[in-house]
């Protein structure tokens, strides 16, 4: 996962394309059924949706988290300017955690924007698949059929569920892999950040809010976004 500049202009393409790969391979799949039957016994999913604490740790914290990382960067993009513009101000790099003082303002813009886009964009689309989730169908007790997504668009169901928006939040995290500035940390970066996305995931898939397509769907096109932004963001430093 380098930031070489002769793979990495095009490396959100080769990513789209496995992720529209993925979306036509697993979604409405037979391998969505299995592993979600494996969450699901006795008309009963694994956890209760909303039961406590399991909304809190990996729902509610996760969200806080995220939010609050908006906020310290939008503060250090403020300081910033204010220095350029008052130099007599003190450092404000002091002020925030040490590897985000690191980082360049174009770097933390990007970021920024990264963990905005992800989740928007995951959001928007989930708007216009109309894919249902599991614990919606009949063959979970639910009261909707099991409709590929095509179908699913054509008749416009009322449920929205695909691809994962909750986890892609996590998975919005991916911006750290492309910063030039961590690049060191790249691997183990992307390793901690697929951990957390799945995390999320895999909690939603626990009531049957998500099938695992969902969330694979989710995870390749966070990760296709995040490397396109890179692409923009840093190409005249890309070497």
């Amino acid at each position: 996962m380098t930031l070489a500049k002769n793979s990495t202009d095009w490396m959100w393409l080769k990513l789209l394309c496995l992720t529209i790969i993925a979306t036509l391979t697993f979604e409405h799949s037979q391998f969505d059924v299995r592993i979600s039957k494996l969450f699901y016994a006795n008309g009963h999913w694994l956890i209760e949706k909303g039961a406590q604490p399991y909304a809190f740790i990996f729902y509610d914290f996760p969200k806080l988290l995220l939010i609050l990382l908006g906020i310290c960067l939008i503060t250090l993009l403020i300081w910033r300017y204010w220095q350029r513009r008052y130099a007599h101000t003190v450092n404000a790099n002091v002020f925030f955690i040490r590897p985000i003082a690191a980082l360049s303002s174009r770097e933390v813009g990007y970021l920024l924007i990264t963990i905005i886009m992800v989740p928007t964009i995951i959001a928007t689309l989930k708007s216009f698949t109309h894919v249902s989730c599991p614990n919606n169908l009949s063959l979970f007790s639910g009261d909707l059929p099991y409709l590929n997504l095509w179908q699913s668009i054509l008749t416009k169901t009322p449920a929205k569920c695909f691809p994962a928006a909750h986890a892609s939040a996590g998975f919005s995290l991916y911006g750290l892999v492309f910063l030039p500035t961590l690049q060191k940390y790249c691997y183990k970066i992307f390793v901690v950040v697929t951990s957390l996305g799945w995390t999320m995931g895999i909690y939603k898939m626990a009531f049957g809010d998500h099938f695992f397509s969902h969330t694979l769907v989710s995870m390749l096109l966070s990760l296709t976004i995040a490397c396109a932004l890179a692409s923009v963001f840093f190409k005249k430093s890309l070497k």
